[in-house]
């Protein structure tokens, strides 16, 4: 959803510089979420007047992060045709990385939001370490693309764990086998002049439907993301609900059957062990098998009306009975591995919440699949890494540019982008 614009007196106890950062921020946001705009349109937006928008503006495109141009048609009513404002999408770009448990992807995502190139590797070595290794190798080969633009102003990662926002370090990410895993630290070892920000899946999966999804204009929204394990994002009241650490969402571990089978968590019976990816694999009777391998059996499974994930569907609704209860959002998302079982069993999983949760909350959430798709938390990770920028769009493309590596590649290959030099940091 696009930002929400407020008028410079709501800049509470800033200074004027204070004000012309936060309105450069909000009509870059405006761009980012919305595309190219007409001056018309962002002065409209903003509530400010014209020659304010024209110089914030102006200010944007010398720093290279927009492009104004007359507009192709004729357009209604009296007058010049107001100048569009484009997002530079070529020249300004991000870096985002998806860390699965057995592969990541990592994209280039220029301003606007569009992937423009992406390298996808399998997980050999599940250390924390290889891992950031095997991402600052995927990193290398993406800004190696001609897609690749001139200034890379951050690196957004998701990963499945619980994260402390305060330095990106994974705390606990029992599908890789992490405990307190420094990563935000190794990934800035890696990329040292690069600005990386480290955040949970889930978080991100609804930070990129509530701006660009299935959740725009929703203000109470849970996210699911369902694959080997679970874990949930939830915004309540317009703000996302992070928890005083940031390990709020942690779904998967709320208990739906006591004494059921053991977690990697340490407890048992919890809703990751009935609806996650093992249980999954043992419903549809197969051996351990990669997530591409799954997905392809889950969709021959329920093209053929197969009853086999039925069990795991009427489990997906009890525990979205408990969440319901709850939190009484609006929209749920099922996204990961389940928005491949969802569609066709949405009747079982419906009927399951209905028995268990509250009438009156059950009575106004509906349930979707991200409309993002496999892409979901790629996007979120790409979001978290324009957070720098959105805040403060001079101070972001000001920055000193590294000199000797961004100067250094091999003769004859394409030159390295230049990468906004920064500190590493958390969501």
């Amino acid at each position: 959803m696009p930002p929400r614009s407020r008028t410079p007196s709501a800049v509470k106890g800033g200074t004027q510089e204070d004000v012309r950062r936060h309105n450069l921020g909000a009509v870059l946001g405006h761009l980012h979420l919305s595309g190219p705009l007409t001056r018309a349109e962002l002065t409209a937006r903003m509530g400010l007047n014209r020659s304010t928008i024209a110089g914030l503006v102006t200010e944007l495109g010398a720093l290279g992060a927009v492009r104004e141009e007359r507009p192709g048609g004729s357009q209604p009513g009296a007058g010049r045709p107001s100048i569009v404002v484009r997002p530079a999408a070529d020249h300004v770009q991000v870096v985002a990385a998806d860390v699965g448990v057995d592969r990541v992807v990592v994209a280039l995502v220029g301003l606007g939001g569009r992937i423009v190139a992406r390298r996808r590797r399998r997980i050999t070595n599940r250390s924390p370490a290889a891992v950031a290794a095997l991402i600052r190798r995927l990193v290398d080969a993406v800004l190696a693309d001609p897609a690749a633009g001139d200034r890379i102003v951050g690196l957004g990662v998701s990963v499945p764990g619980a994260i402390r926002h305060s330095d990106g370090c994974v705390r606990f990410a029992p599908n890789l086998g992490w405990v307190d895993a420094p990563f935000g630290e190794l990934l800035a070892r890696q990329l040292g002049d690069l600005p990386v920000r480290v955040g949970n899946d889930a978080d991100l999966g609804i930070l990129a439907e509530h701006r660009r999804g299935a959740a725009r204009g929703f203000d109470d929204v849970v996210f699911v993301a369902g694959d080997v394990g679970v874990g949930g994002g939830l915004i309540v009241g317009g703000a996302p609900l992070v928890g005083a650490g940031g390990y709020a969402g942690e779904l998967g571990h709320i208990l739906v059957h006591p004494g059921g089978l053991p977690c990697r968590c340490g407890s048992q019976g919890c809703w990751e062990t009935e609806i996650g990816a093992p249980a999954i694999t043992r419903a549809l009777g197969l051996d351990p098998v990669t997530t591409e391998d799954l997905v392809q059996a889950v969709r021959a499974a329920t093209a053929a009306g197969s009853p086999a994930l039925d069990e795991v569907a009427r489990h997906i609704g009890l525990g979205l009975a408990s969440i319901v209860n709850l939190v009484n959002p609006r929209l749920v998302i099922i996204g990961g591995l389940l928005r491949e079982v969802y569609p066709s069993t949405a009747h079982l999983v419906r009927a399951a919440l209905d028995s268990a949760a509250l009438a009156a909350p059950s009575e106004q959430v509906t349930i979707v699949t991200p409309e993002l798709g496999g892409d979901v938390f790629l996007v979120g990770a790409a979001e978290l890494a324009w957070q720098d920028l959105l805040d403060d769009p001079a101070a972001t493309l000001r920055r000193p540019r590294p000199g000797a590596r961004a100067a250094s590649h091999a003769p004859g290959r394409r030159r390295r982008p230049d990468l906004v030099m920064g500190q590493a940091s958390a969501s």
